[in-house]
């Protein structure tokens, strides 16, 4: 039950979260110009295609793009806010008809997505946020507050609830790492006989995952669990931990339904993963970005979220495809 109250309350949390921001960016949403017709270059701006869920980002909206009458390309930032900029750049050069644009940073994102508006550009922002509303046309999120409460949830259940842990955080200059965080906090607080006994911020890298698990347990060798912001830097974390000769008994959760995440599931090394639905908000960017081309008219709504679903051995048989469930 307690359970239960906790996941109904984060997940209330994050929709009044949601639904605060979308009224803040009113003034843009439901704003209109004067439409015209489909085609063109929609420009796609990701993080690091070396990442499977940003690779699936931009691979989604690129074929949309291209199902609808349009031409995509695909580019990537990295992490990086002057190398984004100069990704807007060329997409200001190429006359791009619209952005879609997976934010490098929360704050350093902003002047870029202004560059782009005021250029005449439509930007849509996925996957995170920028701190400022009523520049960007949309901003489609998952519902993190909402996927972090089903993870601990479910983590806390095979840890029986109690033991130590460690956590490992998300790169600090994307809302995303401290919602999940938050989130986590929110529901593990709850159980006393839970320790956390140390946190490393590994940037959703595997590598940073691995190396950052092997300081952790160095310090911790006892250590029963480990909660991680994504998939990336929990399979680096269970190397470590099979490295070590540990993984045995220590419980690992990820979060964003990565095809590796999948297959760890599926061989008893990762005991879940948060889903998060790119494919359908990658999907849907391109879908609002071609309605404004075609008709002027933006989101009622600037910012909206989209609800994760929780992965374990139970379900895991009903992912079809890269971030895909069928269930």
């Amino acid at each position: 039950m307690v359970r239960r109250k906790a996941l109904v309350a984060l997940a209330a949390a994050g929709a009044l979260v949601m639904g605060l921001s979308g009224c803040a960016g009113g003034t843009t949403g439901g704003a209109t110009n004067s439409g015209g017709a489909a085609g063109g270059l929609i420009t796609i701006i990701v993080n690091d295609p070396a990442n499977p869920y940003w690779k699936t980002e931009g691979d989604i909206a690129a074929a949309e793009a291209k199902q609808l009458g349009y031409q995509a390309t695909v580019g990537a930032h990295k992490g990086d806010t002057n190398t984004e900029n100069t990704l807007i750049d060329t997409a200001i050069a190429n006359k791009s008809v619209a952005i879609i644009l997976d934010p490098a940073n929360a704050d350093g994102s902003i002047a870029a997505v202004k560059k782009a508006d005021a250029a005449g550009i439509p930007v849509f922002l996925v996957n995170a946020e920028i701190n400022q509303s009523g520049i960007a046309k949309a901003q489609l999120v998952s519902n993190n507050a909402q996927g972090a409460a089903l993870g601990a949830q479910q983590w806390e259940s095979q840890m029986g609830g109690k033991g130590t842990y460690v956590e490992l955080l998300g790169a600090p200059s994307d809302n995303n790492a401290q919602t999940r965080s938050n989130g986590y906090a929110t529901v593990l607080s709850q159980y006393p006989d839970l320790v956390k006994v140390g946190q490393e911020v590994a940037d959703w890298d595997r590598t940073k995952g691995h190396d950052k698990m092997q300081s952790l347990l160095q310090a911790n060798p006892s250590l029963n669990g480990v909660i991680s912001g994504n998939d990336e830097m929990a399979l680096g974390a269970i190397a470590a931990l099979k490295e070590a000769g540990k993984l045995n008994g220590v419980v690992v959760g990820g979060f964003d339904g990565a095809p590796d995440a999948i297959d760890a599931i599926s061989s008893g090394e990762l005991a879940y993963t948060v889903l998060q639905p790119v494919a359908e908000f990658s999907k849907k960017a391109v879908e609002l970005a071609d309605e404004y081309i075609r008709t002027g008219k933006a989101p009622d709504t600037e910012k909206q979220a989209f609800d994760c679903i929780l992965i374990t051995k139970d379900n895991v048989g009903k992912m079809t495809g890269p971030f895909t469930y069928s269930g």
